[in-house]
């Protein structure tokens, strides 16, 4: 592909040429002044065109300067909302934390099954267990009271440059106790001048697990934490009853209240016991715990962070973890326009970490392993760009614009080809052009919720069960995945996918509320069933036997252009089956999930991905004490059964046995029963890689992936230039036919103006 540096240059270039073929022209004739400097005009601008200002390459997004550069290019559609590490937990935030925050574990990038290694941390710590008297007895002892895990970091790991660290000579912090005045000039982290860095110590790790309690943050995961990390949930009230003192002393609002310093409020089962060691305890056995110490939650953050953030005048200025997050990480992002691109670089403090010399036996032969022992990261830069639609996205893939590509339902047929036996391969012209195809069934859930605090949908009782019964038998999920999806994805029965423990496939495993076992497969329940549960409902042809009214009901979804026409359409034909009268009510992710904390929704669309490979991590998703709208947990549709939450709490320390397995499939039954979600559907992903992109291999737990990618810059470049060719002849010819066309008039007309005037036959007279 052809770059033009000088706009100047091909101004020069495109005059010549024209004003060459100007001067064939007879230059006797009047106009030839006006037709050279309109040559000049269409020059100009054909060369304002062709040369882009001259900072763009020809039909390229990116400037040119970023040719041959090591940056990795990709995509967002929505901004994040929350980048601090005690608020996110969501798969568009973590594709950037992930990168950022540095928990003590990751998993490793290459062995299956998914396996845990240390981070930050020096070894996977082991559990201690003890009894009341604090004495240690066995895993197995069956008095065991707590968990005691002591976690060791290695010296020498820093912070990326950030000005919460920077320091006068006098060893003071340079931007501490700013005012409104000192940040007149400041409208980004950038404008402040002076940055830092520091080593990072136990005692991060231990703020950033109270921050979990922090009463203006509302983590996430506060609920599930608070019944496991000893003194946690005394810990959150006390720090409530200290933001409020503040709040009723100052008559403030809780975004303009004071920092509140966290280390001056212990916390009983969470201490630092040197600079490199921390000890997390928890209450009797919880050995999901090593997989959290795996993520963003339980990664650091140094005091001098929140405080700096805490200042008057950040909020409003947008300057906070939510917009600039601080870490040890590979990455460190520095720019957050979210109306156009995010960029994050690579962070000049990361310590020495390398790629895995070992991985499973066929890693060697997908060369997955030509890397081993190289110092990471690999990419210097990655360009995440605003993509609200499919479409654009997908021709700046093909056009070697954007690095990878999921493959969206209009483009499928065009990327992947199947045999009549299943078998998936690429489409020659993908192979032409040297893709690379990697597919995986998920370990997620895609699921439509019903909210359980509804006077109408939610509910336990006969009636309510029937309706959402009903719904969830008219919700034709396997239409779904054929029409919208192209077959990529399974049925849900329930909440726990393939892959992770408890899941059941066959007979054993399917809903009898919504499917029958039929010639050894499940069939779903015909249409004349739901409407049965409709009449016993109360709703006979859609209409409430209790108000005469008919049946409408809201559903609240994120659809975010017009790619999701046919599919929300396609809801409304569902519930029509029943005559159910559907409502869709629109909005932005963000605006969706604050309606979600407040249980304002009545139907939703969302999913959850596995942060861990255990079940625990999908069953706590209907936990009664893990409700969105009571405990700002995970359970979104607020769902509480007595029974499911008895038989969680005995199933979610145990290890994987059959024993665990009975317990999971009665709990299966009872949401089943109750059907709190319609189920929905485990999706399978394709995904799409150049040539030049290296080090694939779809990791479905860990978030911190891309230190492992490798690009070749050089071979990108070629394959742009090959595909993306200008096409200048048709804009020449388009002037030059124009020309064609109007000198011969102008000639004409020319020609006319310089004629005498003929006289008629009077007009020589003389006067009388």
């Amino acid at each position: 592909m052809a770059i033009i540096k000088s706009g100047r240059d091909q101004i020069i270039r495109i005059k010549a040429v024209l004003n060459n073929f100007v001067a064939k022209i007879n230059r006797n004739t009047g106009w030839y002044w006006l037709v050279s400097h309109a040559w000049g005009a269409l020059a100009v601008l054909m060369a304002a065109l062709l040369a882009g200002c001259g900072e763009q390459a020809w039909n390229n997004p990116y400037l040119a300067k970023e040719r041959g550069s090591n940056t990795l290019y990709s995509s967002f559609s929505e901004r994040p909302k929350h980048l601090d590490p005690a608020r996110s937990y969501s798969a568009s935030e973590y594709q950037f934390i992930g990168q950022i925050y540095e928990p003590p574990l990751q998993y490793h990038f290459l062995k299956r099954p998914y396996t845990l290694v240390p981070l930050t941390a020096e070894q996977v710590p082991q559990p201690r267990y003890v009894n009341a008297a604090g004495q240690t007895v066995a895993e197995d002892a069956t008095d065991v009271v707590y968990s005691i895990y002591d976690i060791r970091i290695r010296p020498g790991t820093r912070y990326q440059p950030h000005p919460a660290f920077a320091k006068k000579a006098n060893g003071k912090p340079y931007y501490q106790g700013l005012n409104e005045a000192d940040l007149d000039a400041v409208y980004t982290l950038s404008d402040f001048s002076e940055v830092d860095s520091r080593e990072l110590v136990a005692a991060d790790y231990v703020y950033q697990i109270k921050r979990l309690a922090h009463p203006r943050l509302h983590s996430p995961i506060l609920g599930i934490m608070g019944d496991y990390i000893v003194g946690l949930k005394e810990y959150a009230a006390t720090l409530d009853e200290v933001n409020q003192g503040l709040a009723a002393v100052a008559e403030l609002d809780e975004g303009e209240l004071p920092w509140l310093d966290l280390r001056d409020y212990p916390l009983a089962g969470v201490e630092v016991l040197d600079r490199y060691r921390y000890r997390i305890t928890v209450k009797g056995k919880y050995p999901q715990l090593l997989y959290w110490l795996a993520m963003p939650f339980f990664a650091p953050l140094p005091y001098e962070v929140d405080q700096f953030y805490a200042q008057p005048g950040m909020r409003e200025r947008n300057i906070s973890l939510d917009w600039y997050p601080v870490g040890t990480g590979a990455y460190m992002l520095t720019v957050n326009n979210p109306n156009r691109q995010m960029v994050m670089e690579r962070n000049p403090n990361f310590h020495d970490e390398t790629y895995p010399l070992e991985g499973m036996p066929e890693d060697m032969q997908a060369g997955l392993l030509a890397d081993a022992g190289k110092t990471l990261p690999f990419i210097d830069r990655v360009v995440y760009s605003l993509e609200k639609e499919t479409i654009p996205y997908w021709n700046k893939f093909l056009q070697g614009y954007y690095d990878a590509s999921g493959i969206s339902s209009d483009s499928f047929d065009q990327a992947v080809s199947m045999s009549g036996n299943g078998d998936v391969a690429l489409t020659d012209d993908m192979v032409a052009k040297g893709m690379r195809l990697e597919t995986a069934v998920n370990t997620s859930t895609m699921y439509l919720g019903f909210n359980m605090l509804d006077p109408i949908i939610g509910g336990y009782s006969e009636r309510q069960r029937k309706l959402r019964q009903a719904i969830a038998i008219a919700f034709d999920y396997e239409e779904y995945i054929s029409i919208f999806a192209n077959g990529r994805g399974i049925p849900a029965q329930g909440a726990v996918p393939p892959g992770i423990f408890g899941f059941r496939d066959g007979e054993a495993g399917i809903n009898p509320y919504v499917y029958d076992w039929v010639n050894g497969k499940p069939k779903r329940k015909d249409i004349a069933e739901a409407r049965r549960l409709l009449v016993e409902a109360g709703y006979q042809g859609g209409v409430d036997s209790v108000n005469g009214q008919p049946l409408t009901l809201n559903l609240d979804i994120t659809a975010s252009g017009p790619d999701d026409k046919a599919r929300l359409d396609w809801y409304r034909k569902q519930f029509k089956k029943i005559d159910i009268q559907l409502v869709l009510r629109n909005t932005d992710y963000n605006r969706f999930r604050d309606k979600m904390r407040k249980g304002n929704a009545q139907i939703f669309m969302w999913g959850w991905n596995a942060d861990y490979p255990d079940p625990e991590n999908f069953l706590f998703l209907l936990y009664g004490p893990n409700g969105k709208v009571k405990s700002h947990g995970e359970n979104a549709a607020n769902y509480a059964s007595a029974e499911f939450d008895r038989l969680f709490e005995q199933m979610k320390a145990m290890s994987n046995s059959p024993e665990r397995q009975g317990i999971i499939d009665r709990m299966m039954r009872v949401s089943q029963r109750d059907g709190p979600w319609l189920w929905g559907m485990h999706p399978k992903s394709f995904s799409l890689f150049h040539g030049w992109y290296h080090n694939v291999k779809p990791n479905l737990m860990a978030n911190n992936t891309l230190k492992y990618k490798r690009l070749d810059p050089v071979l990108r470049e070629q394959k742009r230039a090959a595909w993306n060719k200008p096409m200048i002849w048709p804009l020449l010819l388009t002037v030059l036919i124009l020309v064609a066309v109007l000198v011969p008039a102008v000639h004409g007309y020319r020609r006319r103006e310089h004629q005498a005037p003929l006289l008629d036959e009077n007009s020589g007279r003389e006067g009388r």
